[in-house]
């Protein structure tokens, strides 16, 4: 049976440790799913690019393309610079957009997975205060998705969760710290939702310099993996995206 080929497409960075984070994510995805050709493809700053990766499956015979963006919420890399790139694209590849990677209960639990990893247990949770660290986003769709992710984790079991961003958005993840602090929460941990390491990420550990806990990022663990394959699987009944407009 013919399997469209799985275009993972990355942000990109001039963080090396970013490509290698997508690298390892993607070869643990193989390996889940060997009967599927994955490729990887960058938006900025890393190769191969988006269209180096489309054109040379073109050139290779590839007819069908999943293009999966590496993105938790859906702001304007998958609204904008996603689309338009694939709108691009040579016209024998018939591409479908699968939905980017949050929400999802396995990206919830690929974040608790960290936090266990740096030392927490599920029994620390009703006296542990989470602050929820992402990018940030100028747009109102990403931010309320955050804080609804926010509002879930509390449902599980945490004393109390406060979501914070790195840019565009606030509160950062100091001033989500000092007020758990001020609350009189007992341990404070700061849990990354990004995937992989760069600037972001490391402005998110500076400001986790008070608190009792940092996790690693999302990475490339299995759920994570997991999630790749489920949106692959999903995107059977997406189409390609319209051409846009100016």
């Amino acid at each position: 049976m013919h399997r469209p080929v799985l275009l993972v497409i990355a942000h990109g960075s001039r963080d090396p440790r970013h490509a290698a984070t997508v690298d390892a994510l993607v070869r643990r995805v193989r390996a889940m799913r060997p009967g599927v050709r994955v490729e990887t493809g960058f938006l900025d700053f890393n190769a191969p690019s988006v269209p180096q990766v489309l054109d040379r499956l073109a050139l290779e015979g590839a007819r069908d393309v999943v293009a999966l963006p590496l993105l938790l919420t859906r702001a304007f890399h998958a609204k904008a610079d996603i689309p338009a790139v694939l709108d691009r694209a040579p016209a024998r590849l018939d591409i479908r957009l699968a939905d980017v990677l949050g929400p999802s209960p396995l990206l919830l639990a690929t974040l608790e997975r960290r936090l266990y990893e740096a030392g927490l247990s599920p029994a620390d949770k009703s006296s542990t205060g989470l602050v929820l660290a992402s990018a940030g986003s100028t747009d109102p769709e990403a931010i309320a998705v955050i804080a609804e992710i926010a509002r879930e984790l509390r449902h599980t079991g945490w004393c109390a969760v406060r979501p914070a961003f790195a840019s565009a958005a606030l509160p950062r993840t100091e001033d989500a710290v000092r007020d758990l602090r001020a609350l009189g929460v007992r341990r404070v941990a700061v849990a990354p939702y990004v995937i992989a390491p760069g600037f972001l990420p490391d402005r998110i550990a500076r400001g986790a310099a008070d608190a009792d806990v940092l996790s690693e990022v999302l990475g490339s663990a299995p759920e994570l993996a997991r999630l790749l394959l489920r949106r692959y699987d999903e995107s059977k009944s997406r189409t390609r995206p319209p051409a846009l407009t100016a």
